[in-house]
């Protein structure tokens, strides 16, 4: 396969359609190499259209959908994020690039382990890996100015509300099957918040999200 071809291909073809027009984003899917942080009985599909299976049952979201969350949040380079749902390590990797700093948390020992060696491996020295449940997002260095949701949540908790920073972005997918919403939620003031709708699709849940039914009025 000709790695540079089909990176080229993804580009054009899958990502940019898909309203992703920012030069800045479309370049670093060129700098941030995606083909390493696919399991390497995968590599030959780094770049379709779909979701790549990864160790434990779970997926790495597809690249479409990894560069038009990138291109909404904007992160800017003196800002720290929050990731949720570390799986390969690309997603922080691409993050990493952008921001100061990024703290992403996976629940998961092996897939753990498998992203901390995925940036090591591809120099990324300012992402660090935690292993531990981000269902509530992670207090313990917030509050931050991004925090990227990579998996499914039924409902936005109100707990990675207070962990953003006036100004600040949340990504998210937000809702159940069939249909969720892709979301960017910006922190007006202490009290406010914007809500934007930015596509439609379906991904995983995190695993211990917070359904609908917790919830005791």
């Amino acid at each position: 396969m000709n790695i540079e071809q089909a990176r080229f291909n993804m580009i054009e073809q899958q990502i940019r359609p898909w309203e992703v027009l920012d030069q800045d984003v479309l370049n670093l899917l060129s700098i941030v190499k995606r083909e390493n942080f696919v399991p390497a009985a995968y590599r030959n599909i780094a770049f379709a259209d779909l979701e790549v299976p990864l160790p434990g049952g779970q997926r790495m979201l597809s690249p479409k959908v990894e560069a038009r969350v990138l291109q909404e949040l904007a992160v800017h380079k003196g800002e720290t994020v929050l990731e949720i749902g570390a799986g390969s390590g690309y997603m922080a990797a691409l993050l990493a690039h952008r921001g100061r700093s990024v703290k992403t948390v996976e629940i998961s020992p092996e897939l753990a382990d498998f992203a901390k060696q995925n940036l090591a491996a591809n120099g990324v020295a300012n992402a660090e890996v935690i292993n531990g449940d981000g269902a509530l997002g992670w207090p313990d260095d917030g509050p931050y100015d991004v925090i990227c949701v990579s998996g499914g949540l039924p409902v936005m908790p109100q707990e990675f509300l207070e962990q953003l920073k006036v100004g600040g972005r949340i990504a998210a997918f937000v809702g159940t099957a069939p249909v969720m919403k892709a979301q960017i939620i910006t922190r007006v003031d202490e009290k406010q918040f914007r809500v934007s709708d930015i596509f439609e699709t379906l991904v995983s849940p995190l695993k211990n999200a917070v359904h609908p039914s917790a919830f005791k009025f």
